[in-house]
């Protein structure tokens, strides 16, 4: 998302943009706005907290309102005059269902499983439920699910609609453009949007990425390590190798994130109910959880099974994954916690 923000910031200067099938960056220019960029996102991740939480309260709300009003923008350049043409030119111009060569062709149920699994890590990983175990009331979920389908939905609704058009007008240009399609189609406004919702997506996870490191070193300090964590993460997102496999990298991360979550979950809604220990580390100030381990490992090594033998796509791996976590959770606890307190 830093490197998503930095196209926006470089149209200014024209500077030229990676395409889908680069590795290396584009230019010394491009290394040193994807610098700055990611040096702002940084500084405000180690302010801590409170100014993480207000800095996405301000930003976040009207972004929904830009996409939705941008793509609605281009439909007449696309052939749309009156709505009863959408549809048509929906299927002829927008969703062909013909991907660009060296890419993968995507389903409604690709975008379906993406607009929910992209964020594995946030939804049924580990982030949503570290907070909402808080909750005073179960309704704050609706908080993280209106975020995700309202936000994703729409947001993929509308990329659909401007990127078809800057194909249309580019005549096929391959580069990584978030920044200069939403300007095309919204002026400033658009690509103001495309830098906040850079920054807004990477500001929190630079900032639990901190505190994960700082629970293995607690004696250091948290600006400290959310410094580090920003600056591996920039220096990341100059190379196009990786921001162009950003699908497939998200959906990556989210799997490998995804035990943690059903850990989470069974630990402290299902354990209590069935007589197990919960946060059985922190009680008996144990170093890890064995049971956690082979959890994480097993619905793993499970997945990349279920992947070979079927040929299923990583993006649809999350949803058998995160049950067959939670039986082995509680399988390997049973078997663990009898054997520990002995």
């Amino acid at each position: 998302m830093i490197a998503v923000s930095a196209t926006a910031i470089g149209i200014p200067f024209n500077i030229p943009l990676a395409k889908l099938t680069d590795w290396l960056p584009s230019g010394l220019p491009w290394i040193i706005i994807v610098v700055l960029v990611g040096a702002v996102t940084t500084f405000v991740a180690t302010l801590g907290y409170d100014k993480v939480e207000k800095f996405s309260t301000i930003a976040a709300p009207w972004m929904i309102l830009v996409f939705l009003a941008a793509a609605i923008a281009v439909l007449p350049e696309l052939g749309v005059k009156n709505w009863g043409d959408f549809f048509q030119v929906a299927q002829d111009k927008i969703w062909t269902g013909k991907p660009l060569d060296g890419q993968s062709k995507f389903t409604f149920w690709h975008i379906l499983f993406f607009a929910w699994f992209c964020n594995m890590a946030m939804h049924i990983g580990m982030a949503d439920l570290s907070i909402l175990r808080y909750a005073k009331k179960w309704t704050a979920g609706f908080a993280s699910a209106g975020g995700m389908y309202v936000g994703h939905y729409i947001a993929w609704l509308a990329s659909g609609i401007l990127y078809a058009l800057f194909l249309q007008q580019s005549n096929e240009n391959l580069e990584f453009a978030p920044g200069p399609v939403a300007y095309s189609a919204a002026g400033i406004t658009g690509a103001l949007c495309v830098i906040i919702a850079g920054w807004t997506t990477a500001n929190p996870t630079i900032y639990r990425a901190g505190l994960a490191l700082q629970a293995i070193m607690p004696k250091a300090k948290t600006w400290k390590i959310t410094l580090i964590v920003g600056s591996i993460t920039t220096l990341a997102a100059c190379f196009p190798a990786l921001v162009m496999q950003l699908l497939d990298f998200v959906a990556l991360y989210g799997l490998i994130l995804m035990p943690m979550g059903a850990i989470i979950f069974i630990d402290y809604w299902l354990f209590p109910r069935i007589g197990l220990q919960s946060n059985l580390a922190a009680v008996k100030n144990l170093t890890f959880n064995v049971a956690a381990l082979i959890t994480w490992l097993g619905s793993l090594l499970a997945c990349y099974l279920i992947a070979k033998t079927t040929g299923l796509e990583i993006f649809f791996l999350g949803l058998p994954g995160w049950f067959l976590a939670a039986l082995i959770y509680i399988s390997s606890s049973y078997a663990y916690q009898k054997k520990w307190s002995k």
